[in-house]
Formats: structure tokens, C-alpha cells, sequence
């Protein structure tokens, strides 16, 4: 004969949440520990200092500023309009490849840009590039022009 225990009879089971959690624990446990340790195992080693070419005393780039009444200057230097040609030749003659940037103040008269840049052109520079800054809102700028009077009678 067979007696049956009072306590109910249950299996086993494995819960695989708090296993994934205990994981994750120490999968960040032993990263944060590894990383912090990287920099203590480091040996200081001297090493050799990259030596680049002697910088040439050839200029390669030169920026060029047109200002109100006709005002050329040259990477921040003020050159008389009677010297910009001959500036010019000099740079060319001293680099073929140089590059020059051409940019204007908003006051600056536009046909006093086109004059330097046809010096430019006459030299032979053939890298020129211009300095473009967008233009204020509406707000910046001024009143709205007005409108046109009507026609008279």
C-alpha cells in the first residue's frame, strides 16, 4: 500500500529573468572593472617625435580685401592701388600655384572688385576662390524700400 505525502509535489523549474539580470550585472561589472584597469597596466614608452619638411618660405595662400573707396588689402596689409599689379606679379612670380581669396566689404563698389580680380586674371593666377557671407534678414537690413508714386493725372 502506498501512503501519499501531504506536501504537494512539485517540479523544479528554472527562472531565466533573474538569471538575465545577474548576467547583465556582471557582464557591466567586469567591463567597468576591465576599463578602469587598462591605463594602470600601461608601460610609458619614449617615442621617436614626427619631423615634417622645414616649412619654405614660399607663400601658398594670400587673401585679398576689397574695402569701400577702393581700399586693397593684402592678407590684413593695406597696398596702394598703383602697387596691386606689381604685388600680384611678385606672388606669381614667387609661386605659380598660389591661391588667392577675394572678398569685399557690403560697402565696397562692385566694379572695384572686378578690377582686382582682372589684375588677378592678367597675372596669370588661375586658384582664385571668394570669401560669400549671406546676407542679413529683412530685419538687419533696413526699412522695406517704398513703393513707387502713383502715376500723376
Amino acid at each position: 500500500m502506498r501512503i501519499s505525502s501531504p506536501v504537494p509535489h512539485k517540479r523544479a523549474r528554472i527562472e531565466i529573468i533573474p538569471l538575465i539580470d545577474i548576467m547583465f550585472f556582471l557582464l557591466a561589472s567586469f567591463m567597468m572593472v576591465s576599463l578602469s584597469q587598462a591605463h594602470m597596466k600601461g608601460i610609458r614608452v619614449n617615442l621617436p617625435a614626427a619631423q615634417g619638411p622645414p616649412p619654405s618660405g614660399v607663400k601658398d595662400f594670400v587673401s585679398v580685401k576689397v574695402l569701400e573707396g577702393n581700399a586693397v588689402f593684402f592678407d590684413n596689409q593695406y597696398v596702394a592701388q598703383d602697387q596691386v599689379l606689381p604685388r600680384l606679379f611678385e606672388l606669381h612670380r614667387g609661386n605659380p600655384d598660389i591661391k588667392i581669396s577675394i572678398s569685399a566689404a557690403p560697402t565696397a563698389v562692385y566694379g572695384d572688385v572686378i578690377g582686382v580680380l582682372d589684375k588677378v586674371r592678367q597675372v596669370g593666377i588661375t586658384k582664385v576662390g571668394y570669401q560669400i557671407r549671406a546676407a542679413a534678414g529683412p530685419a538687419a537690413s533696413g526699412p522695406p524700400p517704398a513703393a513707387p508714386p502713383p502715376p500723376g493725372p
